[in-house]
């Protein structure tokens, strides 16, 4: 009986209910009805279970997440625990992520775990429905976070996060409801979401959610519950925006909307939810907004790597064709959020072109967030570093671990779809789907080692003889670009043809929207054989991408490559490949858990013993970008020179370069400051830099140890300042000191002044000093930190 319930909820979820009126045209394949078998995505998902899950649920029990629901609940005495009033939503989202393992690995443990976590946060709401421990515990300790307003919701269009942990507790509920039939979470979100409704919509507040994610979570409770209510609260909440800010995506009325601005998690989560809405009210209007949005990503917006977001200040979008490497932010959460996008989109409009941007985010851009052993993460992912980017177990601001818990597990859902009489294969993944059709099941195995090559075999086995369309995606990497939207294109013609036959005749199909739709009275053991030809290509960028002018990426199938220090004995930022050059793959079972690498030939520099740059010829190693940095920080890009103008030129050594650095600050980014890298700006994303943020109004220092004693008369700073959304800004004020023959500090005695011009260096001469230390000493602006780019001596 659990079972047939089981199976109903997943349908009314997934589906949508029968009372539902209309709905996506395009229905999902649950993740329940797909068994994923491959050695590729299998792996992730059992690590997931095993590792990542685990992981997530320590750190929250060690940094006090779950301590702020107990002290709420008045399980435990103490004050707030944690850094952010939505550290809530880090247990929600494990629970769901959780919830979806219990479905594919049952385990009586983890939903013992589980029942633990709801208890407490059971007893955290209060008798009204609020939930929200921060405010919960202020009543007793008087420290309401700086985010919160006095009254419940009013700073919510902020950064107080009410509606945003409603929303991921909306999500954990009906996931948990699906996963084990029982109502105990449920119950807390129906009477959480109640609440919000009789505050807004009965008692007409205005708040709109500064943090989007509340309007999907309440489409899926009227899923579940089949209550109007929350449909309307969810189009509520999307139509009240228009008079805040472009930072949350409130700078116009939703429909008014046609760019992508501001922060980039908040901004797909927003327009996922205008998708659901649309699909369940029909509101045109939404769907003209976000088709409008989507051009302008792709368009213009987009990574390669399928990353959006590129600002770090804002965590979010910047001006079109602006796509810095070293500083591409990147977010995981937002590679999610856009997968999250193009899968709706795909079901309003049946589209393959959505499924091209879902698959290069997939494959590339949100795989990246996670280690392979999946025990370590990644909050930015850039396409470019000097060893300043390292995985970490976790973060104060925790959403891309517990986000990551809740998304892998859930990808076999994205392999199938159904539509009027069609079964839509959009993923290559070795799996048995069993796929609901015209009230009757068909089952479906597919046979690949995708995405190391593109045979794939689906063999048909209908309860009789069905017919019925079969549509199979076809990869837009097999053509002139590996996505939509002209902003990659590759350099030389794929001239083989991919094929399809059917029970070993070539198929007869016709393509639509980037499907070939093979129509055909199916029986049991009809195999559809597959090949997409998966030869090395070259990509360029439009030209307006001046961050990689004159360069180029390798990609083969649906992986980006790039070029990591472990793997080559040449400094991959100094190479200059040619796009004529035979470029190889082979797998490497042993290598980062079994990758394809990719081997060709490359010019690069080396300095002489007489401190001279040379260029010499070196075999060059690839390797897939998702797999960069297990093997600890250093080197990588994934645009590299195809032109001499574009190579980073490889300088002798300098008194400065030679130097041991460090700063009162430290981070591995103090490095920037002797790269010998010279930046374009002082917000130039393409070469590293040092920063002292958060602090401010302080003073703050970075020195040089030089590795021999030295004669020094100048010095030469380029100062940091990522503008209005970012926290630095150039300093109030700076000075030199050198260590003297007593080993004391003394200033230097400057002939000009010490000034703190923006996007230049900035020169000052001193009585010359022989010396075997140069500090730097810094007072930093009294409402921001400040940085340094390069810092040169002579």
């Amino acid at each position: 009986m659990k079972k047939i319930v089981h199976l109903t909820l997943i349908l009314l979820l997934i589906h949508g209910a029968a009372a539902i009126a209309q709905d996506y045209p395009i229905q999902p394949v649950p993740f329940t009805d797909v068994k994923v078998t491959d050695h590729f995505w299998a792996p992730r998902i059992l690590s997931n279970y095993k590792v990542t899950i685990p992981i997530a649920l320590e750190q929250c029990y060690k940094t006090g997440r779950v301590d702020n629901f107990m002290i709420a609940g008045k399980l435990k005495k103490g004050k707030f625990k944690t850094e952010y009033p939505f550290d809530d939503t880090d247990i929600y989202k494990i629970i769901e992520g959780a919830s979806y393992s219990l479905q594919t690995y049952p385990d009586k443990k983890l939903e013992a775990q589980l029942d633990t976590l709801i208890y407490y946060i059971g007893k955290a709401q209060e008798p009204d429905g609020y939930l929200y421990t921060n405010r919960t515990i202020a009543k007793d300790s008087g420290q309401l976070h700086r985010w919160a307003g006095k009254k419940r919701w009013e700073k919510d269009p902020e950064l107080s996060h009410e509606l945003y942990n409603s929303g991921h507790l909306y999500e954990a509920a009906t996931a948990h409801y699906l996963a084990t039939g029982k109502r105990t979470l449920l119950d807390i979100a129906i009477k959480n979401a109640n609440l919000v409704y009789h505050d807004f919509i009965e008692g007409g507040l205005k708040y709109y959610p500064g943090h989007q994610i509340i309007e999907m979570g309440l489409v899926k409770m009227y899923r579940v519950t089949n209550d109007k209510r929350y449909l309307d609260l969810a189009k509520y909440f999307l139509d009240i925006r228009g008079n805040g800010s472009e930072y949350n995506q409130a700078q116009a009325p939703v429909t008014e909307q046609t760019r992508a601005v501001g922060h980039a998690v908040r901004a797909t989560y927003m327009y996922s939810g205008m998708a659901d809405v649309a699909a369940l009210t029909g509101d045109k209007g939404y769907v003209q907004a976000i088709d409008a949005i989507w051009h302008d990503v792709v368009d213009h917006k987009i990574y390669i790597t399928g990353g959006i977001g590129a600002e770090a200040g804002h965590e979010g979008f910047g001006p079109d064709y602006a796509l810095p490497n070293m500083s591409a932010y990147n977010e995981t959460c937002a590679s999610i959020g856009n997968i999250y996008w193009n899968y709706r989109l795909f079901l309003l409009h049946g589209d393959a072109k959505y499924y091209d941007v879902l698959e290069q985010i997939l494959y590339n851009g949100m795989i990246s967030g996670v280690a392979i052993k999946g025990n370590r993460f990644f909050y930015p992912n850039p396409l470019e570093s000097m060893g300043q980017h390292e995985r970490s177990e976790w973060f104060g601001c925790a959403c891309c671990p517990s986000n990551v818990c809740r998304f892998i597990p859930s990808v076999p859902g994205y392999v199938y779809a159904t539509g009027k009489n069609r079964i839509y294969a959009n993923l290559f993944v070795q799996s048995t789907a069993r796929i609901p059709l015209q009230q009757k099941t068909v089952e479906v195995n597919q046979q690949t080692n995708y995405p190391w090559d593109g045979d794939i075999t689906f063999t048909i086995n209908p309860a009789g003889n069905q017919t019925f369309d079969m549509a199979i995606r076809l990869p837009a990497w097999l053509n002139e670009a590996p996505m939509p939207g002209g902003l990659y294109t590759f350099a030389t013609p794929e001239t083989k043809k991919y094929t399809i036959s059917i029970n070993g005749r070539p198929a007869e199909y016709t393509t639509e929207h980037g499907y070939a739709v093979i129509h055909r009275s199916w029986k049991k053991g009809d195999a559809v054989k597959v090949h997409f030809p998966m030869d090395v290509r070259y990509v360029k960028a439009k030209s307006q991408v001046r961050a990689d002018e004159n360069k180029t990426a390798l990609q083969r199938g649906p992986l980006v490559y790039c070029f990591e220090w472990p793997d080559n004995k040449a400094p991959v930022r100094h190479l200059l490949i040619n796009e004529q050059n035979a470029a190889t793959a082979s797998f490497e079972p042993n290598l980062l858990n079994g990758v394809e690498v990719i081997h060709t030939a490359a010019v690069t520099q080396a300095i002489t013993a007489g401190n001279k740059v040379v260029e010499k010829e070196a075999n060059v190693t690839a390797i897939p970008y998702y797999a960069w940095a297990n093997r600890g920080p250093g080197d990588m890009t994934v645009w590299v020179a195809d032109k001499a103008a574009a190579v980073t030129p490889l300088r002798p050594a300098t008194v400065a370069s030679r130097s041991k650095v460090s700063g009162s600050h430290t981070t591995k980014t103090l490095r920037a400051l002797n790269d010998q890298l010279e930046p374009a700006s002082s917000h130039d994303g393409s070469v590293p830099y040092y920063h002292w943020w958060p602090l401010k109004d302080t003073v703050q220092w970075v020195e040089y140890d030089f590795a021999a004693p030295a004669k020094v008369s100048n010095a030469q700073v380029y100062w940091y300042d990522d503008g209005p959304w970012g926290g630095c800004r150039v300093p109030a004020s700076w000075k030199l000191l050198y260590k003297d023959a007593a080993g004391k500090w003394t200033p230097v005695k400057n002939s000009n002044a010490y000034t703190t011009n923006k996007d230049a260096f900035n020169n000052v001469q001193f009585e010359a000093v022989q010396t075997s230390a140069l500090r730097m000493e810094v007072q930093l602006p009294k409402e921001h930190a400040a940085g340094i780019m390069e810092w040169k001596v002579d």
